[in-house]
This record gives structure tokens, sequence and C-alpha cells, in this order.
């Protein structure tokens, strides 16, 4: 992530709010994570320190954390060392990962002493180190000793030193001159990597953002003639200018699968239509919202992680089953070959003895009368023979019929739990999983004593208003799918569906009025876009009047039948559904 030096100098900036407050709290809600409560003149902050390899970061937060009942030693030794003790001072060395916390606080004997906590933020070397006067190391969240580094040990009592620094460009004071000469003195490589070599503390986001501010695509140092040149050190200068000026935009990079990718301290505009950005006035709520976010969907993947396993599994069991049957099915169609047999039996049986192996008669259905070889059983009579095919002529007519309606069974199953799958994928909390769950017990596929969960408030249909004011519902399983078309709709509605793609129903209210065609198609690209074809492109869109939909007698849930129909060919557009989604 982008957490680079020049992001922390922006967090500094934030944080010296905080300068002259004092320690109230601390707690350690998880191993590698520190909450310093401090308060100040301007009010009660909270200072998040996280050491975790996945999302070391240094910020004012304002989201609530469960703290242990037990407080973990280190988080005891800060509260020793830090306890009441005032904030005096917060640095940095140039645009190097680290902040340096500097409080004066009293001891055990009555002395005000000096006390430092440096917040180290680089990624899985990350740390949290409380240091006293002297420049000796009281002790840190991770210690680090020979087995795990041999450039730098943090250990208690050993000195605290700086860790392995390049010589690299300060982007806060370099000169115009200096970032040139310096970019032109690396090898040849791409742009954004010589400019990471050539300046401390950016990030590979930033570092591509300048090599597309100059030339629009990535190009090699040696490839940067004088005008892209001219681009990039004005876009440098620039960027120099807001960061000492405190003028920042804090950005989080979103693909249009909503997943959260990065984050800057400036707009990103090198992605073009593929991503799209979500601005923040402060790095703390950029931060608080980048990680909670980011913690949810990761929840939420291991939470329907073994329920999306079981719906393949199923999946995968229904298609061996159906492949054998319709195997079977195949074989069935031979069966007027029985009939025949047993004709020819009955027709030549006079000239048929018990105890043959085989017979070779005329085939009077074939117009050439070829002969044909019928296999007998020599234990049964010529009469016998013929009964045993026709035995097996009707077994094979029972079995195909049986076949055909356990196929059609079979096919409707798939289809629903395809359905599942899907809106299993789309879910964006737990509750969404959990209705689920609830929905497959409903079905018998998972048994209800299993589900230890208390049942989840009634979630309601996904609701967007179209460009024309006409409201659309989205169901977002098949239970409310159900409860939406059947219930919730007046025949007068529209209903949207993906044409033999599995999705969510789709709802257009029009309180007896006629739609324009503008609502009927962003209803259809919100349908494409709630179904599996949301990747497509001109995915088809079914469309008709409620009263023309209906529920067949035993259908799984979702499943409907409809009839006077039309059909919209649309390609989802994230941009369009976030415009028209209905803001809570």
């Amino acid at each position: 992530m982008a957490l680079d030096g020049a992001f922390l100098y922006t967090i500094k900036r934030e944080l010296s709010a905080l300068i002259g407050g004092r320690v109230d709290k601390i707690h350690q809600p998880s191993r590698e994570q520190i909450i310093i409560s401090l308060r100040a003149n301007s009010g009660s902050y909270k200072l998040l320190m996280s050491a975790n390899a996945s999302d070391a970061r240094v910020h004012i937060t304002k989201s609530e954390t469960e703290n242990p009942k037990a407080p973990p030693m280190f988080c005891m030794l800060m509260r020793k060392h830090l306890n009441n003790g005032r904030l005096l001072n917060i640095r940095q060395d140039g645009l190097e990962r680290i902040l340096y916390f500097d409080f004066e606080a009293m001891n055990e004997i009555g002395d005000m002493v000096s006390v430092t906590v440096a917040c180290e933020i680089m990624g899985r070397c990350s740390n949290i180190i409380l240091i006293n006067g002297e420049n000796k190391i009281i002790d840190s969240i991770k210690r680090v000793d020979e087995e795990m580094s041999r450039e730098r040990l943090v250990l208690p009592g050993m000195t605290y030193t700086y860790p392995p620094r390049g010589d690299r460009l300060n982007l806060l004071t370099a000169s115009r001159e200096e970032m040139l000469a310096g970019i032109k003195s690396q090898k040849n490589a791409e742009l954004s990597k010589c400019l990471i070599k050539t300046f401390e503390g950016i990030s590979p986001i930033f570092a591509r953002e300048c090599a597309f501010y100059a030339s629009k695509k990535e190009i090699t140092k040696d490839e940067l003639d004088e005008n892209s040149a001219d681009r990039l050190l004005f876009f440098l200068m620039n960027i120099q200018k807001n960061l000492n000026d405190g003028n920042n935009s804090f950005c989080v990079i979103i693909d249009k699968n909503k997943s959260l990718k990065d984050f800057c301290f400036m707009p990103i505009h090198q992605y073009g239509g593929l991503m799209f950005t979500k601005e923040f006035e402060t790095a703390g709520e950029m931060l608080d919202y980048f990680y909670l976010e980011r913690d949810t969907a990761n929840r939420m993947k291991q939470h329907s992680h073994d329920l999306l396993k079981f719906l393949a599994n199923i999946s995968d069991r229904i298609s061996r089953k159906l492949a054998l049957q319709r195997e079977e099915l195949k074989q069935c169609s031979d069966r007027d070959k029985l009939k025949i047999c047993g004709d020819l039996i009955n027709a030549n049986i006079y000239a048929l003895q018990k105890g043959i192996s085989s017979a070779e008669l005329q085939n009077f259905y074939n117009e050439s009368c070829e002969t044909l070889t019928i296999s007998m059983n020599t234990r049964l009579t010529p009469s016998q023979n013929a009964q045993h095919y026709y035995a097996e002529y009707r077994k094979a007519a029972v079995a195909e019929k049986k076949l055909i309606e356990l196929i059609k069974q079979g096919e409707e199953e798939l289809l629903y739990i395809d359905s599942v799958f899907d809106a299993l994928t789309r879910s964006t909390n737990e509750n969404e999983v959990l209705e689920l769950k609830l929905e497959l017990a409903e079905q018998g596929y998972i048994k209800a004593n299993r589900l230890k969960a208390k049942p989840p408030k009634a979630l309601s249909p996904i609701e967007f208003v179209s460009s024309d004011g006409f409201r659309i519902l989205v169901g977002r399983n098949n239970k409310q799918n159900d409860k939406l078309t059947l219930k919730t709709a007046e025949n007068s509605d529209i209903w949207l569906h993906t044409k033999n793609i599995t999705g969510s129903h789709v709802i257009i209210l029009t309180d007896k009025k006629t739609p324009p065609d503008r609502t009927i198609e962003e209803a259809a690209i919100i349908a494409a876009y709630h179904s599996k074809g949301r990747s497509s492109s001109q995915v088809p869109v079914d469309y008709t009047e409620v009263k023309y939909v209906k529920k067949p007698a035993g259908a799984k849930p979702g499943m409907v039948i409809f009839t006077n129909n039309r059909t919209l060919y649309v390609t989802p557009d994230y941009d369009i559904i976030s415009k028209l989604k209905k803001q809570v």
C-alpha cells in the first residue's frame, strides 16, 4: 500500500493538533497495534499505531475497537512510561517512513524524563519502539534478534539506531536541477522505477502517476525527451509545493467490482476508466475507511469461503449425476430395436427352437429386408425370448420418461444452486451471507441446527432512482426476489431479468405510469450488473409487466416463468450504477 514517506509527512501535519496533549489511556487491541488516547486543547483524540505487516500505519482514528480483558505486557510497559505524559513534538527525518513522538512524563521517583515512541512504517519490518532519554531501547512491540536480522537489532537495553537508508533526494527540498540530474544519473529502466530510486519515501503508485503525467504511458528513462522531462519536473515541483503548503487531496482507488486497491495523498488518473476514486478531507478519515472496508471484505471472504466451496461441491455432484442420466437416456433412445427383435422372433417362432444362441431373421421393418442377427438366451424358449425383449422395451420406455423428468429436475436444481452461488459472490455484508444460509437450510441443503447465529434482521431490497425519477428495486437473494416480484410489485410494474443468466429480479415501480425508454434501459443495466454477466458486454435482459410473471407450483425460490417479454442488450456500467443508487 502507498503509506510512503510523503504520505506520512501529510499525516504528521494532521497530528500536529496533538502536540501539547496529555496521555489519557493506552490500549493494545491486537498483538501489533497500539491506541493512545490524548486530551489536547482542541479536543480528545485517539492515535492509532499499527506495526502489522499488512496494515502498518499511524493516524488519528475514530473507529471503535474491542480491547482484551487483560492488557498485554507491552501495553502495560507503555502505560508505565507514558501515563499522563505530555506530547512535546512529532518528528520525521526527511521523508523517512518513521514518525518520532517525543513525550515528557514522570518516572517512578517523580522526576520528569523524556520518552520517545518511534513508529516505523516499513512493511514487514514495521515496529513500535519505546526509547528513553538516553536513546536506549526500553522495549518494542516486535523484538528483532540476530536470527531475524543481522543488520539491525531491536532489543531492550540496546542503543536505538536508524534503519539502513539510501542516498536519495528529499522531494520536499530538492530543486528542479537536482531532480533532473538525479533522474538522469539512474541506469536505464522504466521511468517510474527510476523515480523510486531517485527520491526518498515515494511509493510505486505515486511514481507511476508522475510517469503517466509526463508521457501518458510507461516509458524508460532514456525515452524521456525534453518535453516529457519538462512535464515531469513541473508535476514534481507542484507536488512539492502542495506537500509543503498542506494542500493535499486524499483518495482511495476502487475497481469496478468495489474492491479497494490502493490510496494516495493526491488524485490518481493513471487507471483511466478502469478504476474510480473516493476522496476524503483528511488522511485519518481515509485510512479509517480503507482498512475498515478492507477488513470487512476479508471477514466476508472468510465467512463465505466455506459456503462457496459447499455450493461448488453440490454443483459438481449434480453435474456428474446429470451426465450419467443423459448417457442413460441416450441408450434408451435405441429401445425400438428391442421391440423389433421381439416382433421378429414372434413372426418366425415356428422356425426357432429352444437352445439356440442366436437367430438370423429377415427384418421386414426395413425396406431392403436385410438379415438381422438377434441374440437368444439358450435357457429360454423362443416365446420367452420374445417376451424378454418386450419387457426390456417397456423398461426402457419407462426409464426414458423418468429420466427426462429427473434431468429436468436436476437442471432446475443446478440453476438454483448457480443463482445462490451468484448471489453469494455479490454479497456485501454478513447479514446477506446469513440469509443465504437460512435459505439453503429451508431447502434442505444445510441442517438448520448448524446455524448458531440468530436470524438476521430482514434486509430491504437495493434501491435505485432512474434519471426520470422512477424507483427501481433489486432483490438481494432468491427469497427476496420472490417477495419483490410476487408480493411487493403491482401488476403494472415492469419486471426485468437477464436472459438465461442467473441474477437478481429487478422491478421498476411505475405507479401505473408508462416509464420512458431511458428508465427501462437504466433498469436493464442495473439487472445486468446484478447478475452473473456483470463483467460481460451486450448482456441480454428480458423485461415485461409483472402481471405476465408467474411462479410454477413447487418451483425453487427465485424461479419464475414469464411471457409477453422483450429483450434489451446492455453493457453493465458501474459509473451509471453508482450514480443511480439511492444514497442512504
